[in-house]
């Protein structure tokens, strides 16, 4: 049975669509997680930017890989039913950890977060994949923006640089070129959502978000995991989170020293 807060049609949209909403997942963490988000800013990691873009006003922080230095990250990753509910949506007997990642839109802030899909700018390749995007804020107009469907496209999206605009990669052949949604009539779904709620995202499905024009922050707290048929795939160039010197080769599952197992049926 799956767990409680997930339906067989939240199974079946997840598989069809690459996005639904999990109403409540870390709802009984939000305080852990905000307390997290402020460690996190406080202290940033190796990889923090403030994505600061000529014209733009206000502050969009974000930050990844911090969740085994900030211990309010780990101790909801560990005891929350993240894990669970990733194994139901993605259809996986197994769920592991890949990384966590914070993103922060003061109010005021103008930069919009850039249509893209995350598989091409990680080192893992699988249709089992999961991300899950939850607001530690309320949220109407900041909220995460996904095209249903575009996890199951043919080609991935040309991974950029988000302030610079540049291509991710030198070889970029091999990706089609970063779409507009609205100007191209693709179906878009977002969701008001209150702290805690999370949208469940496919690696390949693509995303953005507007703007933060409202008078509260917008704190979102993700997390992204792989389930059973996730391998290391070598991309042309270093990867975002880059995880240097893994010594992992093409085909192999991730390392579970670095990426722990979190379920395994």
């Amino acid at each position: 049975m799956p767990h409680r807060l997930v339906t067989q049609e939240m199974i079946d949209t997840y598989l069809m669509d690459g996005v639904v909403l999990v109403k409540g997942l870390f709802a009984d963490h939000v305080n852990e997680l905000r307390e997290g988000v402020a460690a996190n800013m406080a202290a940033p990691g190796p990889y923090a930017s403030e994505n600061k873009k000529s014209g733009e006003t206000g502050r969009f922080f974000d930050d990844y890989c911090n969740w085994s230095r900030i211990p309010q990250f780990r101790a909801v990753i560990e005891t929350s039913p993240a894990a669970e509910v990733a194994a139901d949506l993605m259809q996986s007997q197994s769920v592991q950890m890949f990384h966590d990642h914070v993103l922060v839109k003061d109010p005021g802030t103008s930069m919009a977060t850039p249509w893209h899909q995350d598989g091409p700018y990680y080192f893992v390749e699988g249709q089992q994949t999961i991300s899950f995007w939850s607001p530690l804020d309320p949220v109407s107009q900041a909220t995460l923006r996904c095209v249903a469907g575009s996890h199951r496209w043919e080609k991935e999206v040309l991974p950029t640089r988000w302030v610079s605009e540049e291509g991710f990669f030198a070889d970029e052949g091999q990706y089609i070129p970063v779409p507009d949604p609205d100007v191209e009539g693709m179906r878009i779904v977002e969701f008001e959502m209150e702290p805690g709620d999370a949208v469940a995202f496919n690696f390949r499905t693509l995303h953005g978000a507007r703007g933060n024009q409202s008078d509260i922050s917008r704190r979102a707290f993700s997390l992204r995991l792989v389930g059973d048929d996730a391998r290391y795939v070598q991309r042309p160039g270093r990867t975002s989170p880059p995880f240097p010197g893994h010594d992992m080769v093409p085909g192999q599952r991730l390392r579970e020293d670095w990426f722990p197992m979190l379920l395994q049926h």
